[in-house]
């Protein structure tokens, strides 16, 4: 069994061009979390800690016995990665798909950080709005140049949805862009990283655009990968943040490789 996490602003569909390239065999689960996709609004019920919370509830009605694999993207990859190392038992393989934590925080920035999210509340969320789904399409693979004109299309059938005035928006909480009032603490990641006790894979794009973009340096990328006690990791060339669009084959075939190992 594969529990497959999706990232921010992603529905669980985004995986299905990996599921369709993997052998057949595999019994998969690709939940929405709260507040994208198909499940319901929380208003501003999304704090980091709530997506281990519902994790925890999905894996206890599926698998309640069993350790399982947990395949994460971006947002859902950290999650995987902090919540194997909450509940190592709980977990038997942990793949990660370009999900290395955030940049590190500090008190200084909190005050600023506060006011700005009390500004936020002020005054309701919104998406941008598209006229149809072949414009959300077209939005897609402009943010994404290797994302050809058939997946841009299935993924905006998943990713929008109609606002009631005949036009589309994103399948998602608006509120999930307001700013999390709450620091991240790179080190606090690091120790539920060094829990981890199940063998773990980062794939990753050539090039660690988005990761160096977010502020995540080259010291704290190598000081995460020392937290893991069995880490491997493997790059995908010609892929960007989002490898399970650009290269879905080839990321079937590492994460198929990476879970089959325990049986040679």
């Amino acid at each position: 069994m594969i529990f497959m996490l999706h990232g921010w602003m992603d529905v669980s569909a985004s995986f299905q061009f990996v599921v369709d390239a993997l052998d057949s065999g595999w019994h998969v689960l690709a939940p929405d979390w709260r507040g994208f996709g198909q499940t319901e609004w929380r208003g501003d019920a999304y704090w980091f800690p709530d997506y281990l919370g519902d994790l925890d509830a999905i894996l206890h009605a599926c698998s309640p016995e069993e350790p399982v694999n947990l395949v994460g993207h971006s947002l859902g990859g950290n999650v995987a990665c902090v919540y194997a190392g909450v509940r190592p038992a709980r977990v038997a393989r942990l793949v990660a798909l370009d999900a290395f934590g955030l940049a590190d925080t500090g008190p200084a920035q909190s005050p600023g950080r506060l006011e700005k999210w009390l500004n936020d509340l002020a005054s309701p969320a919104v998406f941008r709005g598209y006229p149809d789904l072949h414009a959300l399409a077209a939005r897609l693979q402009a943010d994404n140049p290797r994302l050809s004109a058939e997946r841009a299309a299935f993924l905006a059938k998943h990713l929008g949805e109609d606002n009631g005035e005949g036009a589309i928006r994103m399948a998602g909480d608006p509120a999930h862009k307001r700013i999390n009032p709450v620091l991240y603490r790179r080190a606090e990641a690091l120790a539920c990283w060094r829990r981890v006790s199940a063998p773990a894979l980062w794939i990753e794009p050539e090039a660690p655009t988005l990761r160096h973009r977010l502020g995540v340096d080259d010291e704290a990328h190598a000081e995460a990968r020392a937290a893991f006690r069995d880490l491997r990791e493997v790059r995908v060339p010609d892929s960007g943040h989002n490898l399970h669009h650009d290269q879905p084959g080839e990321v079937a075939r590492i994460i198929e490789t990476f879970l089959r190992s325990k049986e040679s």
